[in-house]
């Protein structure tokens, strides 16, 4: 509650010290990033809220209560969206007409800022306040849907504080930045799992013949290839870490899988590694409770290996889901298990702000 107080007090001090301006007309905002081989160009815009039942943004996540609460107490005492959600559309591929024609087009103008960021992301800004090419943007985007690629507690946090608020209002939309993937495919990630409180001697122990176990000589870079490699040629795979050494699961016993996988879900979600993960090891095989307590989730692999090795817990590293089956799944109304991809990269903190205050 300190830290919120503390934020909005910050927030409201550089409003007050014209650290942060309001922008002196409506916009939309093209905004570029580069860095580490990745080109991303969206538009950064309020969206109106809207339902799951509509079916025009899709979660393909869950979210945990507790993370929303925070949310929601942040948002309320800022009175502001501090940053913008990631978004993804599927657009027609064509550079040439509609929201795609306009970034074309003003990327080509003199930016509105333009800065690099301590992690080497070079960022670029254009404002975007013509009322024809807003119209063309409007149009074009109406026939799309949105896959929350990065935000759903932020999303949900958006709806319910709608819902606390009298309609019509500037809290009927949300901040978010939407990608065209079709011309700026995201760069999606796996997040891996942190087992605190299970040793790796004992997680092999407890695995038996319920999966191939191998041992993989060799660094870190080449027991993720070895995992990529399993998941290449078909079926569920696992890289244990914790032990000073990498070992690789893979080919899981049909009859486990039967056993354990819920089968109300579409093929395309029982196959998924972090079902196969959470129902059958976690859940059966190990007896892991899904709680902060017993599970962490960790971005970066070095990092969860370098933490199961120095408290003596394992770390489940974990390969990457395509876009395609998360959209597919999302366009189904099925949610993945949480913290299965990490999409990227996030839009910069700070570049733009929208204070409900000032609606």
């Amino acid at each position: 509650a300190d830290r919120h107080r503390q934020a909005a007090e910050t927030l409201r001090r550089w409003q007050d010290e014209q650290v942060l301006a309001p922008d002196p007309e409506p916009a939309l905002y093209v905004y570029e990033q580069r860095g580490e081989g990745i080109l991303q160009r969206g538009l950064i815009g309020a969206l109106r809220l809207s339902p799951r039942e509509e079916g025009v943004v899709l979660p393909h996540e869950d979210v945990m209560p507790h993370i929303i609460e925070d949310r929601a107490a942040l948002m309320r005492d800022t009175g502001a969206n501090l940053e913008p959600l990631l978004f993804s559309y599927r657009g027609n591929g064509d550079g040439t007409e509609g929201a795609a024609g306009v970034i074309e087009r003003v990327i080509r103008t003199e930016p509105l800022l333009s800065t690099t960021t301590d992690d080497g992301y070079a960022h670029r800004l254009w404002s975007v306040t013509d009322a024809a090419d807003l119209a063309l943007i409007t149009e074009d985007l109406s026939h799309q849907h949105a896959l929350i690629a990065d935000g759903h507690h932020r999303w949900a946090t958006y709806l319910r504080l709608r819902d606390e608020q009298p309609a019509p209002g500037p809290w009927d939309f949300g901040l978010v930045l939407l990608v065209d993937t079709a011309r700026y495919p995201l760069r999606v990630r796996a997040i891996h799992r942190l087992l605190h409180r299970l040793p790796v001697a004992d997680a092999l122990a407890a695995v038996g013949g319920s999966f191939r176990v191998r041992a993989l000589d060799g660094p870190l870079p080449e027991a993720l290839d070895a995992l990529a490699e399993a998941v290449r040629e078909g079926g569920n795979a696992f890289v244990l870490a914790g032990d000073g050494r990498f070992h690789l699961l893979d080919r899981p016993d049909a009859g486990l899988l039967a056993r354990t996988v819920p089968t109300d879900r579409p093929r395309a979600w029982r196959e998924l590694d972090a079902a196969v993960l959470h129902s059958a090891l976690l859940e059966h095989v190990w007896e892991v409770p899904d709680d902060p307590e017993h599970i962490g989730y960790i971005h970066e692999a070095a990092a969860a290996v370098a933490q199961a090795e120095r408290h003596g817990g394992t770390a489940v590293l974990m390969h990457p889901v395509h876009e395609d089956v998360v959209r597919e799944l999302a366009e189904q109304g099925v949610t993945m298990p949480r913290k299965s991809t990490s999409f990227g990269p996030k839009p910069a903190t700070g570049l733009v702000l929208r204070s409900l205050a000032l609606h």
